[in-house]
Parts: structure tokens; C-alpha cells; sequence
């Protein structure tokens, strides 16, 4: 447990320094950086180190990796190797190839919503790197309020704000510019983004929902989504009166009948996911093999159809002990969450059938 005068580094941004206030009850920590500034952060984004300089209040020695001097002489080259941290590889998913961003607001005392401050997060929900600028603004003076570059697939947290600065976050402006680091990709466009958050919200409790990137309440923000909404008023404020009224009063060409295609619902694909209808015997395999053959099924299935939006397919699981339906349902949730998916028919499938709907 992190006390009074111990010295922490963070772990959701960069920096750290000596703790000068301790609040249990929110589990809340007051760090004093080297520049004199008091820092509240939850004891849980927090990591304790060693020593300190007590005039600069800096790390006296390096806590990520060892010198040349603290390796041994006879250390060979091999074990001078393994000091270095190792960096851990990205990795991307499919669906991350589309750009998507977030910023995310915690309440810290959710059940005093009235005088609580808040906790700011930048969610990156894709497989590009972020340069981001988040600028707040009131009476017209603007500053950056937080700014840096956010790996792929991660969540940061930007800053806290307090109630009397919320007022300063009702208009916002967001820069971001994706890349991606020593491989070749398809260039983004740069993401600059007026926001107007509505700061009544901050005081209603409906507010802040479960969502699937935290496990706690949240308000989120699409970052891009906004953008695009932007993007779809100026062409709304960019159309004349005159071009308005012309498009009233054209006339539809009577010399061509209209045409009308009506819609064609596709038919529903079923796909018998038991693995007696998957292969002809069984001998040799192990529980863990069946279900990987059964999961291969699943996602070639989805391959083929990826591309047909609206089609309809009902995999066939079967009750059992459920490991079939659990593994198809997480997998439905993480790689293919932009599908819809819900239970088959009862009366057609029982319980043993779940329907998805590609999106």
C-alpha cells in the first residue's frame, strides 16, 4: 500500500514524484511533481519506486532498466541483453483498420455527481498510432488540455477536472493524426473536430453507462463519429435557398416510368455446427480439437458472407455444456462486435441455435 512520503512513477502517463496527501476513502493519491505541482491520481495508476532526490524530487536512478555499471564484469553480451525491457508487440485486429476514438469521462464520486470532479480518458479502439491535441476553451481563450501519442488498442488517461473547470470543457476541439510505425498502411485522414459537450449531463446519473472498453460507468464521446456529423451540416449549410427551391419544383421526366426495386430479403443460411455433421469420425481427437474444428466452421462461414449486409445465419450449437455457444458468443463479441447476433427460433432450435446478422 502506498503511503505519506513515498516516491511513485505512473502508469497511464509520464512522470511521477513524491506523495503528499493520501485520501482511503477514494483511494486517491496527491503526488508533487518536480516542478511543485500536486497531482490527484487513483492509487491503482500508480507504481512505487526507489529513491528520490529530495532538491529535485527525480528518480536517482533509472527504474526501467540496469546500467553497464550494475551488470557484473563477467556478465556476457546475452545477459547484458536481458536487462533491456522488452517492448511489447502491437497487435491489430481486424476490424481496427478502421479508424475509431474516444474520449471517455469517470466520475470519481459517482454518488455525489453534484461537487465530484472527473477523470478524462482518450480511448483508441483501432490499429494506428494517435498524435492527439484536445484543446478546451472559455470567453474564447483556449489551451491544450492534453496532448501526446496513444498506442493502438488503448486507453489513456488525458487529465482530471475538477467542477469549477467543467465549465471550460463545454467546447472542446480535438486533433488527431493516425500513422503507424515501421510497416506500410493505408494514410488516414487527420481528424480535426469541434465539440460541444453538453456539461448538464455531468450531473445525471443516466449519463454514464456500462460500455465494453471499461469496467465502470462512463460517458463516451465518438470522437469520429462527431466528426462526420460536422462534415454532413456544412453541406447542409453549404446548399443555396435557390438550390432548394429549384429541387422543389423540378419535375420528375413523365416520359420514363418510374421504377421501384423492391428489396430482396436473402434467405436464411443454417449452418449444423455438430461434429458429427462437420466430419465423417472423431477417433483420435480431443475435446479441445473438436471445438477448435467447430470454430473453424464458424469463422469460414462468416468469411463468406461478410460482404452480403443483412444476411441472416443461424449456427446450429446444440445445448450440451454450452462451450460451443459461450466460445461463439465471446467471439461475437470481440472479433465480430459489429455483428448483430441474438437467439434462434425456440420453436425451430430450442435453446440450441444462435441467429447472426451481418451488419
Amino acid at each position: 500500500m502506498i503511503k505519506k512520503g513515498d516516491t511513485v512513477r505512473f502508469l497511464n502517463a509520464v512522470g511521477g514524484g513524491l506523495v503528499v496527501r493520501v485520501d482511503e476513502a477514494k483511494k486517491m493519491l496527491y503526488v508533487e511533481d518536480a516542478d511543485g505541482f500536486e497531482i490527484p491520481v487513483f492509487e491503482r495508476e500508480c507504481v512505487m519506486v526507489g529513491e528520490v532526490n529530495k532538491d529535485t524530487n527525480f528518480k536517482v536512478k533509472d527504474f526501467k532498466t540496469k546500467s553497464v555499471s550494475e551488470v557484473a564484469p563477467s556478465a556476457s553480451v546475452a545477459n547484458l541483453k536481458q536487462e533491456v525491457r522488452i517492448v511489447e508487440p502491437i497487435v491489430e485486429t481486424p476490424e481496427g483498420e478502421t479508424l475509431k476514438a474516444l474520449l471517455a469521462f469517470f466520475p470519481i464520486d459517482i454518488k455525489q455527481l453534484q461537487t465530484t470532479a472527473y477523470d478524462c480518458y482518450l480511448v483508441n479502439d483501432s490499429n494506428y498510432y494517435l498524435y492527439y491535441n484536445v484543446i478546451n476553451g472559455e470567453n474564447g481563450v483556449w489551451k491544450s488540455a492534453a496532448s501526446g501519442i496513444i498506442e493502438p488498442n488503448m486507453q489513456e488517461e488525458l487529465t482530471s477536472i475538477t467542477k469549477e473547470q467543467l465549465n471550460a470543457w463545454e467546447n472542446l476541439r480535438v486533433q488527431i493524426i493516425p500513422f503507424k510505425q515501421g510497416k506500410n498502411y493505408t494514410p488516414q485522414n487527420v481528424l480535426d473536430v469541434q465539440l460541444k459537450l453538453n456539461t448538464v449531463k455531468f450531473y445525471k446519473l443516466h449519463s454514464f453507462t456500462d460500455n465494453e472498453y471499461f469496467d465502470e460507468p462512463c460517458m463516451l464521446i465518438d470522437i469520429v463519429a462527431a466528426k462526420e456529423k460536422e462534415v454532413e451540416n456544412q453541406k447542409m449549410a453549404d446548399i443555396s435557398p435557390e438550390d432548394i427551391k429549384q429541387a422543389m419544383f423540378q419535375k420528375e421526366d413523365a416520359g420514363r416510368p418510374r421504377i421501384i426495386k423492391r428489396p430482396q430479403v436473402a434467405e436464411v443460411i443454417q449452418v449444423d455446427l455438430h461434429i458429427n455433421e462437420l466430419l465423417d469420425t472423431t477417433s483420435g481427437l480431443s475435446n479441445a480439437a473438436m471445438l477448435q474444428c467447430q470454430l473453424d466452421k464458424f469463422h469460414e462461414v462468416l468469411k463468406e458472407n461478410k460482404n452480403r449486409k443483412g444476411q441472416k445465419i443461424v449456427f446450429i450449437h446444440g445445448k450440451g455444456e454450452g462451450v460451443l455457444r459461450k466460445e461463439i458468443e465471446k467471439l461475437l463479441k470481440t472479433r465480430y462486435k459489429t455483428y448483430y447476433f441474438q437467439d434462434a427460433s425456440f420453436r425451430e432450435y430450442g435453446f440450441g441455435a444462435t441467429m447472426v446478422t451481418i451488419k
